[in-house]
């Protein structure tokens, strides 16, 4: 006997752990369409009739489903076996209470998933040349309808910007003191990930002049959320920032596509000798080296539950300006 002990659940409470589109949310809430922050795009599950017998196959179908949504999050549900025709089926509080906590999961981005994957740079956009003012980049990444989309952050997918310096601003082609503190202040911005409800950074250090990291996709609007800045905190530096903003193109639900922008504004004082003997002097002691801004999508696939991989169907190249 697969279920024994306690009451044999009955139609309407079979039907309330699939379709309830309230707290307690039923499977098809946060696990099939949903909306906002819930909803994975799975199989939904049929509701029985009023009066009807919950089927082996029915609660079976169920408690696999829950099965393959709690590995895809690391969520730690109650350990079950299968029922077989004829059993009792019981147990209503541990289901109800592993529901609950995977529905949790879900609202929260499923931010202990692991079953992701990292593309390749979708998009990349250096500076026109080495520079003094500033280079900004605009990425765009679009998903197939509004539902993939929420999936996607929904499942613990994330949209991944990362500046680096590729080139030396000197005339000569060595690197400046300068080139060198833009360097630690794109290290310390490093991989700079927007997931479902927050943003996260892999560097450290320098200075945290705007903090909006706790912003994510559901919380972006179709005007520019600033969800950092960073400042530079060398002398004589301190005018120099990065400053990465996100939007989305209509209401979570309706979105199809987000934008991050990328800025690299360089406000420190600069010099340029032009006259007098200059014979082994950098004449643009100053200057940037040529900056590139790279976007990848981290984006949930099948391999430890999901019925299919959830990832974004184009991505582009807004706008890359550079201010020499």
């Amino acid at each position: 006997m697969g279920y024994v002990a306690g009451e044999t659940i009955q139609d309407d409470e079979f039907n309330a752990f699939v379709n309830n589109s309230s707290s307690p949310f039923g499977w098809n809430h946060f696990a099939g369409t949903g909306l906002t922050v819930y909803g994975l795009g799975q199989t939904h599950l049929a509701t029985v009739g009023a009066g009807d017998t919950v089927t082996a196959s029915q609660w079976n179908g169920l408690l696999t489903a829950m099965d393959n949504v709690g590995n895809h999050t690391n969520d730690s549900l109650t350990a079950r076996t299968q029922v077989t025709t004829g059993d009792s089926i019981a147990i209503k509080a541990a289901v109800a209470a592993d529901l609950a906590s995977l529905a949790a999961e879900v609202a929260g981005g499923s931010a202990s998933a692991s079953a992701l994957t990292t593309s390749s740079a979708k998009q990349a956009s250096s500076s026109s040349s080495a520079w003094s003012q500033s280079h900004v980049v605009e990425h765009s990444v679009t998903f197939a309808n509004a539902n993939t989309m929420r999936w996607f952050f929904n499942g613990g997918g994330k949209i991944r910007v990362l500046g680096d310096r590729t080139g030396n601003g000197a005339t000569g082609g060595g690197a400046t003191s300068k080139d060198t503190d833009w360097t630690t202040l794109l290290a310390a911005v490093g991989n700079f990930d927007i997931g479902s409800l927050a943003t996260t950074r892999s560097g450290s250090g320098e200075t945290l002049t705007t903090n909006g990291l706790s912003n994510g996709f559901h919380d972006l609007g179709t005007g520019y959320t600033v969800i950092i800045k960073l400042t530079a905190d060398t002398s004589p530096y301190t005018a120099n920032y990065i400053q990465i903003s996100a939007k989305i193109n209509a209401a979570v639900g309706s979105a199809v596509t987000i934008t991050v922008k990328y800025e690299l504004i360089d406000g420190s004082a600069d010099n340029t000798y032009t006259s007098g003997n200059t014979s082994g002097v950098d004449v643009t002691p100053d200057r940037v080296g040529v900056t590139r801004v790279q976007t990848f999508v981290i984006s949930p696939n099948s391999t430890q539950g999901l019925s299919a991989n959830i990832t974004e169907s184009a991505t582009a190249a807004v706008s890359n300006t550079t201010v020499t």
